[in-house]
Formats: C-alpha cells, structure tokens, sequence
C-alpha cells in the first residue's frame, strides 16, 4: 500500500477517535479541542493524498475509490456530530448529504459507461468551506463576532454545495442519458 493510500486509511481511522472526544462529555469541556485536532489532522490528510498521489504518479483504483468516501465520512460525521450538539440544523446537513450522494451517482453512472468525472474547482471550493465551517462550529467559543463567522461560514458552505451541484449537473447531465 503506498502513502497516498495508508493516508487515506489513516483518515477513515481517525473518524471514530473524533467523535468520541467531540461528544464525549466526560472530557470537561476539552473533547471538542482534541476532537478539533484530530479533525484538521484529518483533513490535512485529504490534501496531501491527493497531492503525493499526482506528483508521484501514485494514483491507485483504491485511492480513486476510498479517498472520496473517506473525505464524504469525516465531513458527513462531523456534521452528523454538530447537529447532535445543536451546532448545526438538520435541513442544512440533509441538504450537504443529499448533494454528496447525488454526485456519487452521478459518478457510478458515469464510471458504468467508461467515464471519469474529475472533481471540479467548485467541489474543492465547497469542501474547504465545510472543512472551516466545521472546525469555526466545533470550537464555539462564546463570542458573539466568531458566532457570526460560523454562520456565514455555514452559508457560504451550503451555497458552495448548491452551486456546485447545479454545476456538475449541467456540465455533466449527458451522463444519464440512456446508452445505446
């Protein structure tokens, strides 16, 4: 397995660490920052992956495969997680989800008549958004402005996730034409 991959690996691992000392009250109050380490670790791991896999010419089927779940469990539970700690509302996750499982349709389709879908700079600006959106969120210190930076973060990031459904949608909406 090489690095690209074991990163990969790594990240789906460290989802269970993550939550429990993000909901784990037995902490005092410090889960949430060992839980916000571990996430930013986490997601550090996804941009390098990803990186080290093209400049080392180490794209694998399984890095194709489990990069983009491992990405979609951490973000799905973190957020999962903040509703669960009334941080976040519900319809704004089911709405995050639904995209992402939309895509990965897409996808499937796609990979059934020999075609790969590329993430676009959309998806990407939509990730690093949910990826602040979730850290700003977790850490919830009781102030009014960093209050106010969460909230836009979390619109900015549910915008992000429409528009980039909307685009990938139209540039990609031959995919689900029936195949001759």
């Amino acid at each position: 397995m090489n690095l690209p991959n074991k990163l990969t690996v790594f990240r789906v691992i460290l989802i269970p660490f993550f939550v429990f000392f993000l909901l784990n009250s037995a902490f005092e109050g410090y889960g949430k920052y060992i839980a916000v380490v571990i996430f930013i670790v986490a997601s550090l791991t996804d941009f390098a992956d990803g990186k080290i896999a093209r400049k080392y010419n180490l794209v694998t089927n399984f890095g194709k495969f489990m990069d983009p779940l491992a990405d979609k469990l951490l973000v799905c539970s973190a957020m999962i997680c903040l509703i669960e700690t009334e941080k976040l509302a519900a319809w704004i996750v089911i709405v995050i989800i639904s995209r992402e499982f939309i895509i990965s349709g897409f996808r499937l389709v796609a990979s059934d008549n020999g075609v790969v879908i590329a993430a676009n700079y959309w998806g990407k600006f939509k990730t690093t958004f949910q990826i602040l959106m979730i850290i700003v969120l977790m850490l919830d210190f009781d102030n009014y402005y960093f209050d106010l930076l969460g909230q836009i973060l979390t619109y900015i990031a549910l915008t992000l996730t429409v528009v980039s459904l909307i685009d990938y949608v139209i540039k990609n909406k031959t995919v689900l034409k029936e195949q001759k």
